[in-house]
């Protein structure tokens, strides 16, 4: 399978496949990783580590400054994957970048395949391939 690259890196772990969109303004918490929104379906879980499939975002200019301090605590998804680009939530791994920090790559993939590869052990290269 093959993902289109959005900011480049690779990363290897266990996808955690949201079924939902999220905020990352009060849906995940930046000091620990864990998804704190009541209402999400998979609040609870921790996304630190993680390759994090996300079906979509819930939109919030704050999503970039979340972002931000979870790279910063070392509490970020191994790598992001995405059905098309979020220019707010990509824009806090650019600038983690700018920092000379560590970030996640991040990928675009569609929904479905997003959810075929939830709860799998994955690799992905730098050129977006994707492999189990």
């Amino acid at each position: 399978m093959k993902s289109t690259v959005l900011i480049e890196g690779s990363a290897a772990g266990e996808v955690l496949a949201l079924t939902h969109p999220i905020s990352f303004w009060g849906g995940v918490d930046p000091k620990t990783g864990d998804i704190i929104d009541a209402r999400h379906p998979e609040r609870g879980h921790n996304i630190a580590g993680k390759i994090l499939a996300l079906p979509g975002m819930i939109g919030s200019s704050s999503a970039a400054a979340v972002m931000l301090e979870l790279i910063h605590a070392n509490k970020a998804p191994a790598a992001l994957i995405m059905p098309e680009p979020d220019a707010i939530l990509l824009l806090g791994v650019i600038v983690a970048r700018e920092m000379g920090w560590a970030i996640p790559p991040a990928f675009a993939l569609d929904k479905d395949a997003q959810k075929m590869l939830g709860g799998k052990m994955i690799k992905i290269a730098a050129d977006g391939m994707i492999t189990a």
